[in-house]
């Protein structure tokens, strides 16, 4: 990072954090609508998920989930946020810049994108963030913020983005064109993405080790953001339908790691068709309908290339009794969720 990078980065940091603080100024509740329309991280609010006990994800996500999100329309109170925050969600809280804390409703999850969406259920007095356009504003070595709620308290923080690539999470999620950023921030469930213009760039998903390679050859640690450039397809049919309006994809229920060039099976979820197959953790995942798997998301596309939802998926396994062949009937991974509560 050169010393005039570092400078900005460091002034912009102080200037950000004096003025948007809820805890050095005047409240939101008192600020001037043309103060509040000044300041867009002011849209970035603390959010809170309680999850029934008896819901799919309660084992593996909890039952108590923090993270944030982002107002991105005020008139409708839309809190933009990651999905796994508040997928099976029972009851929805947002914390505001100024302390208040107001009830939401779940609008929609999108398992293939990864974004969650809530609604207010009352004005919450702050200005929307504009959406940016990720793909010219968080390119490689862009200079941008990172805002998200830690706690009770909103903590903003400058980043680069070091790399943008695809991204194969072993929950059977494939992110094209990731946003990986450095270094990295603590409260990345939900947070911001923002450009130097004040625009929406992406929304935080993970901690990861590999966000990018360092100069001495090295990996950077650093978060995944979602980039915002995959929600204008698909936000139409998140308000109406609570998810993208296309053919579900087949799910297994099959959680996989890359380990020494293998795909080994990490973990199978309860009752799910993988489950249902045999398919046990440790066993090495070799081919899909005979063709070789090159890594996880080859895996997924092989996968994804037989059809939709409730289609077989002939899988050859390896595991220490030697080769096995199995066949796995795919569901919608909407279907085997407990999504009513929610929306």
């Amino acid at each position: 990072m050169t010393l005039r990078r570092l400078a900005w980065f460091g002034l912009l940091f102080l200037v950000v954090a004096v003025q948007l603080s809820p805890r050095s100024g005047l409240a939101d509740s008192e600020r001037t609508g043309a103060e509040a329309a000044a300041n867009p991280l002011d849209a970035v609010v603390g959010l809170r998920a309680l999850i029934p006990g008896d819901a799919r994800t309660a084992a593996t996500l909890g039952t108590e989930r923090q993270g944030s999100g982002v107002l991105i329309d005020a008139q409708q109170g839309l809190v933009l946020t990651i999905g796994y925050l508040v997928m099976e969600a029972g009851s929805v809280e947002l914390l505001l810049p100024d302390g208040r804390i107001v009830g939401a409703e779940v609008t929609a999850y999108d398992y293939d994108s990864g974004f969650g969406l809530v609604r207010a259920d009352r004005p919450l007095g702050l200005p929307a963030m504009p959406l940016g356009d990720s793909s010219a504003d968080a390119e490689e070595r862009s200079e941008v913020l990172v805002a998200a709620f830690v706690g009770n308290d909103r903590l903003i923080g400058p980043a680069i983005v070091v790399s943008r690539r695809d991204f194969a999470g072993y929950w059977e999620y494939l992110l094209p064109d990731a946003i990986f950023t450095t270094p990295p921030h603590p409260g990345f469930g939900g947070a911001a993405l923002v450009s130097r213009q004040g625009e929406l760039l992406g929304i935080g998903s993970l901690h990861v080790g590999d966000a990018g390679s360092s100069s001495a050859g090295g990996t950077l640690a650093g978060n995944m953001f979602v980039p915002i450039q995959a929600l204008h397809p698909i936000y139409d049919d998140l308000l109406t339908h609570g998810r993208a309006n296309t053919e579900p994809r087949p799910w297994l229920g099959l959680h996989t790691v890359e380990v020494g060039g293998r795909l080994l099976v990490q973990r199978v979820t309860p009752g799910g068709p993988a489950d249902q197959a045999g398919i046990e953790p440790l066993d090495a995942v070799l081919a899909v309908s005979g063709e070789d798997i090159a890594d996880q998301a080859d895996f997924y596309r092989k996968i994804w290339a037989l059809g939709g939802a409730g289609v077989e998926v002939p899988l050859t396994l390896l595991r220490s009794s030697g080769p096995r062949q199995t066949r796995v009937r795919s569901i919608d991974r909407y279907d085997f969720l407990k999504l009513d509560g929610s929306f």
